[in-house]
């Protein structure tokens, strides 16, 4: 959108032409605050904040004579009430408005959370030992694993965040280890009640890999002791058909002790708050996740919120002498941070990208928006697992992807087995940045088509074909497969050579389902960065449009980037590619100045 114009679709009008009847009179400041408070909503902001507004409310037509002038107006109107009050719409005492309920979701996250950041007693020596048992001592070095350990351990709050290859799930293994040791599980038989989630089925078959394979080398006590189901955060919650409500609330809470829930980046405010106020008073919290990743789809950046992205902390004098005295390792003291301070660790070193690697350092340098110095390593012919080349015109897109695409897919199509199909096509991912558009999803998805059709390689006729990659996107708790869930279509040789949709099953397997069982779908040669969250891939090339987008951000790029595990191509101008990289994604809310004091 141009700074001298801001177009509002036909719901933000709707909404404000609504809430200026419920308010009795149509005032241009009640009609520009709702109305742009409905477009920002939809654009995953939280909340309006007037004083940064001002000029879009102008430059969407409305006489707006200062910020001072507009909270008055919104004040005196019986459709606006202060925090606490049941109207429509609250204004806070910062110049932020909210929806009622996102205003009440806002709250009790930020609440929930700042109850739950006090130390919690734990057994000191046996914690010591603990550490020093599953993490090797490092001399001079501070081992950020360790110390989320023992973050983890001391509060019922807990986030680890940490780019691809930190460990993070290496570390909750060893966390649970700790746990279940405290409990004295193994002495008295006592049971702590533990429970795994993620925000997606793809996300939580993730974390259920993980976690099995952290345990390889686990005490076979606490092996047998942790749960091997990892639920979605709706399954968890007791999802309702029809409500946006679940089973489990702060009347019902969740009967669980521990609960770690994995790609907390992808939780969106109101979801992350109706988990917070499922949980008993004394149920541990472990949050894990990349803090510089897009955020939700939906309203709200509540991971980058409450590990202030961007902004760089250190710990309380007391934490600092509890990190030395029981790990050995040495933080940075902040004086004057709060109780969050101590409980939000960030993993520092990774154990995927060498920090000679190209996707590495590509990375760090789109994460510090340098758009010159990530250009630059692009080009860099020493970094050989990452490049960028010229976008050609989309007329000449198949042509200028004809060689990729056969490298990318072909090897799949020559497998036996469904478990050697899928192992091969998640080798290699298109990702783009849009669904619509001859640069997005559904032109690649058919570029690729066409392309491996001509080459012989699949006969697309019909509703489905073998070969092709499904993707999921309803969720069908009856057939166990979610959204974002990813699949092939392939003969099976049970059945006659007949088609089926086949699935990881999450412990190694396969499992198969009847094409016209399926719930809606769609192909998944290429998928959105959004949608790829959670996923990882050998090599990875990703399709920039031909023109900018508010979507086109420093998050959206390092995600795509670091969905690659060895290799990463991007297809884009370098124009727009510093554009991109320049441009921070911001969600307006206030839930950073609630837990940090600060604002944002």
């Amino acid at each position: 959108m141009t700074p001298d114009g801001v177009q509002l679709n036909d719901i933000d009008r709707q909404f404000a032409a609504f809430i200026c009847r419920l308010a009795g009179s149509r005032d241009q400041h009640v009609e520009a605050a709702a109305a742009l408070l409905s477009r920002g909503v939809t654009a995953g902001d939280v909340c309006l904040d007037l004083d940064t507004a001002l000029e879009e409310g102008r430059a969407a037509g409305f006489r707006l004579e200062s910020t001072a002038t507009w909270c008055d107006r919104l004040k005196a109107s019986p459709a606006v009430g202060a925090p606490g009050e049941f109207k429509p719409l609250i204004l806070d005492p910062t110049g932020r408005l909210y929806l009622q309920r996102y205003w009440r979701y806002e709250n009790e996250l930020a609440e929930a959370i700042l109850n739950r950041g006090e130390p919690v007693p734990f057994d000191r020596e046996q914690l010591r030992q603990g550490l020093t048992r599953l993490f090797p001592p490092t001399p001079g070095e501070t081992d950020w694993q360790r110390v989320a350990a023992l973050a983890a351990v001391t509060r019922r709050f807990c986030v680890i965040s940490g780019g691809p290859g930190t460990g993070k799930t290496t570390t909750v293994v060893k966390v649970l280890s700790l746990l279940l040791e405290q409990a004295g599980t193994a002495e008295t038989g006592n049971t702590l009640r533990i429970a795994l989630a993620a925000p997606t089925g793809k996300a939580a078959a993730r974390l259920k890999e993980s976690i099995s394979g952290g345990l390889d080398k686990a005490d076979p006590v606490v092996r047998d002791l942790i749960p091997e189901e990892v639920f979605t955060l709706h399954r968890l919650l007791g999802y309702m058909k029809g409500s946006s409500g679940f089973r489990h609330n702060s009347d019902n809470p969740l009967p669980y002790d521990v609960i770690i829930v994995d790609e907390a980046s992808m939780v969106s405010l109101p979801l992350m708050a109706k988990l917070v106020c499922a949980l008993r008073q004394d149920t541990r919290l472990i949050l894990l996740g990349d803090r510089d990743q897009l955020a939700s789809v939906e309203a709200g950046a509540a991971l980058g919120d409450m590990c202030d992205t961007g902004g760089a902390h250190g710990f309380s004098a007391n934490f600092a002498e509890l990190a030395a005295d029981v790990a050995g390792d040495a933080v940075e003291v902040q004086p004057g941070i709060g109780p969050l301070g101590d409980a939000v660790v960030l993993l520092r070193k990774s154990y995927r990208f060498l920090s000679s690697g190209g996707i590495g350092k590509v990375a760090t340098l789109v994460n510090a928006g340098d758009a010159q110095g990530a250009l630059a390593a692009c080009h860099d012919p020493a970094l050989l697992d990452v490049s960028l080349a010229s976008l050609p015109p989309a007329a000449g897109l198949a042509d200028a992807l004809a060689r990729r695409i056969t490298d990318g897919y072909a090897a799949y199509l020559h497998t036996q087995t469904p478990e050697e199909a899928f192992a091969e096509f998640s080798r290699f991912r298109i990702l783009c940045a849009m669904r619509s558009g001859p640069y997005g999803v559904e032109a690649l998805n058919l570029l690729v088509r066409q392309r491996l059709a001509q080459a012989g390689l699949i006969h697309p006729h019909g509703r489905c074909y073998a070969g092709e990659p499904v993707m999921i996107t309803r969720n069908d708790y009856n057939l166990g497969l979610f959204n974002g869930d990813v699949g092939l279509i392939l003969p099976d040789a049970e059945n006659g050579g007949e088609l089926r949709a086949f699935f990881p099953s999450g412990s190694g397997g396969m499992r198969k389902v009847l094409p016209l069982r399926l719930p809606e779908y769609e192909c998944a040669f290429a998928m959105t960065v959004h949608k790829s969250q959670g996923s990882e891939f050998e090599k990875v090339l990703l399709v920039l449009p031909d023109r900018d987008t508010p979507v086109l951000t420093r998050e959206l790029v390092y995600t795509a980037i670091t969905r690659a595990k060895k290799s990463v191509e991007i297809v884009s101008s370098t124009e727009l590619l510093a554009t991109a990289i320049g441009r921070r994604v911001e969600r307006r809310s206030g839930l950073r100045e609630r837990l940090w004091g600060i604002d944002n």
